[in-house]
């Protein structure tokens, strides 16, 4: 009973912010909005509404597609950078990790409305190549786009994918590269065999760190991606607002999280089949 009672003021402090929040939500995606009623009687209209209508699927597979290439990007970015501070930097690492954590000062809002400048029509980077001559006209392509809200939230989510990848890389034991070195193999073996299956764990968790959220960010999608590159959070979004159909919000809201539930579980799943065959 000591031990219940130590634990219960936290039990119920992540039951009232995690699991009731929940419950409401699934509660509501088996209801139905009339106009102003809210219909209590339970259906799966709007699961079949969901799954029926092209649009939801398009905008479900765009979201999964940005998502994972985002996350890709992500964590290839962020590898060498983390490998570098742990391997190489033998001083003042805090400093380094102190400036990859400085965009963290700035709005996420604010680093949103700079990508727009910079990505725009007349941005910095058409700019830029029009004044070398090397383009004739603004490119069209890099904002108002999938590619736009890849770059953007890519850059946007750097940081987190850098911290666990370094705290993996930090716990490997380097006595095991020396013996890797001791038994004959070389710098890219020993990255293959040794530092990259250590780290797994660092990169699973950046992944995941990255991808959770990415697919379910609508600011960014909205102010850089224009129609071809909204996401499934915008159409969520739209049914708690404008459209005022929260059942059916509700039901796009716990089909993305079952989705990405299950990429995320077989994603892990892959990663560790994948890390074993490289051990």
């Amino acid at each position: 009973m000591r031990g219940f009672a130590l634990m219960s003021p936290t039990f119920f402090y992540a039951l009232l912010l995690l699991a009731v929040p929940v419950a409401v939500t699934i509660t509501f995606s088996f209801w139905t909005q009339t106009y102003l009623d809210l219909d209590t009687t339970f259906t799966l209209a709007n699961y079949q509404e969901v799954w029926s209508k092209p649009i939801y699927r398009v905008l479900m597979f765009r979201s999964l597609t940005i998502a994972g290439i985002v996350t890709a990007v992500t964590v290839i970015l962020a590898y060498p950078l983390a490998y570098y501070i742990s391997f190489h930097v033998k001083e003042r690492q805090a400093l380094w990790i102190f400036l990859i954590t400085i965009p963290f000062w700035t709005s996420y809002l604010l680093r949103i409305f700079a990508w727009k400048l910079i990505l725009g029509y007349n941005g910095v980077i058409n700019s830029t190549l029009m004044e070398l001559g090397i383009i004739g006209e603004p490119l069209e392509f890099i904002l108002h786009n999938a590619n736009a809200v890849v770059m953007t939230l890519s850059h946007a989510w750097l940081p987190f994918a850098i911290l666990p990848i370094f705290v993996s890389l930090q716990k490997i034991d380097r006595s095991l590269l020396e013996a890797a070195n001791d038994l004959g193999d070389g710098p890219v073996m020993r990255f293959l065999r040794v530092t990259l299956p250590l780290s797994l764990p660092g990169v699973i968790a950046a992944s995941l760190i990255v991808f959770i959220p990415t697919i379910g960010d609508y600011v960014t999608p909205r102010l850089v991606g224009g129609s071809d590159g909204l996401m499934i959070a915008n159409m969520i979004q739209v049914q708690f607002g404008k459209a005022n159909n929260w059942p059916l919000g509700a039901a796009l809201a716990m089909t993305s999280m079952l989705l990405v539930t299950a990429v995320s579980v077989a994603f892990i799943l892959v990663a560790r089949f994948l890390g074993g065959r490289v051990r």
